[in-house]
C-alpha cells in the first residue's frame, strides 16, 4: 500500500521536510521545497527525475524558499501549485506577506532579507477536491488559511504539511492561523483510513491511525 520510493530531504533553518515523490519513471512531484535548491536538484538528478510539479502545502517561507531557484532552473517543465487562499505568498508582491509572517515567527525579518528572491507566480491555483497528478487536494485551514494536503488514494499516502505531524500539529499563532479551524482539520484527517501513511512538513512519518489515537 505504501510508496517506498519517496525521498525525504531535510532543508533550511527550521528543518523542513522536502519530499520528492516519483510519478513515473521520469517525472516527480516536489512537495514543499523550503530551502537548499541545489540539494533538491542534485537529488532529482541522482534519481534521474524531472519535476512536473512543485506542490506547496502552505505558503510559509520555510516551505517555499527554494521555489524561485527551482522554477528558474526547470522553467516551463515544472508547474507551481498552491491553494488559492495561500497564493498571496507567491508572486512579485509577496514580500510584504512574508515579512509580516516571519516577524511574527522570529521577531525580525533578517532571515527573510538574507535569502529573499522574488517569488514566481503560481501556475495552478488549487481548491478542495482539485486533482493534480495522482493527488486529491484536501483543504485543511488552521495553520494558514490555504493549508492543504495532497492525498494519493491509490498508494495510500498523504502529504500534510504543517497541519499534522507525528505526535503533533502546526502552530496557530501566526497570521491567518486559527485554532478552531486547525482542530476541525485534524478531526477530518483522523477520520480517514487509519492505514494511510502520513508524510508531514517536519519530523518523521506516521500513519493516520497512530495520530487518530492521539487526537480523537
Amino acid at each position: 500500500m505504501f510508496n517506498k520510493n519517496i525521498t525525504r530531504l531535510t532543508v533550511g533553518l527550521i528543518a523542513t521536510n522536502c519530499w520528492i515523490c516519483p510519478l513515473n519513471a521520469e517525472e516527480a512531484a516536489i512537495i514543499d521545497p523550503g530551502d537548499e535548491a541545489d540539494k533538491i536538484i542534485s537529488a532529482l538528478d541522482k534519481l534521474s527525475l524531472c519535476p512536473s510539479y512543485i506542490l506547496i502545502t502552505h505558503g510559509h517561507f520555510d516551505h517555499i524558499a527554494a521555489v524561485p531557484h527551482l522554477k528558474n532552473y526547470y522553467q516551463e517543465k515544472t508547474k507551481i501549485a498552491i491553494h488559492r487562499l495561500d497564493s498571496k505568498y507567491l508572486g512579485t508582491d509577496s514580500y510584504n506577506t512574508h515579512n509580516i509572517s516571519i516577524k511574527s515567527a522570529l521577531g525580525s525579518a533578517d532571515y527573510l532579507d538574507a535569502m529573499w528572491n522574488d517569488m514566481p507566480q503560481p501556475d495552478i491555483l488549487l481548491d478542495e477536491g482539485s486533482i493534480i497528478g495522482p493527488f486529491t487536494v484536501l483543504h485543511l485551514p488552521g495553520h494558514s488559511q490555504g493549508s492543504a494536503a495532497f492525498w494519493d488514494k491509490e498508494t495510500g499516502i498523504i502529504f500534510t504539511g504543517d497541519t499534522l505531524f507525528k505526535s503533533g500539529y502546526g502552530r496557530t499563532d501566526l497570521p491567518d492561523g486559527n485554532e478552531k479551524q486547525l482542530f476541525a482539520s485534524l478531526k477530518r484527517l483522523c477520520s480517514m483510513d487509519p492505514e494511510i501513511k502520513v508524510y508531514p512538513g517536519h519530523g518523521g512519518t506516521t500513519t493516520i491511525g497512530r495520530e487518530a489515537n492521539t487526537f480523537l
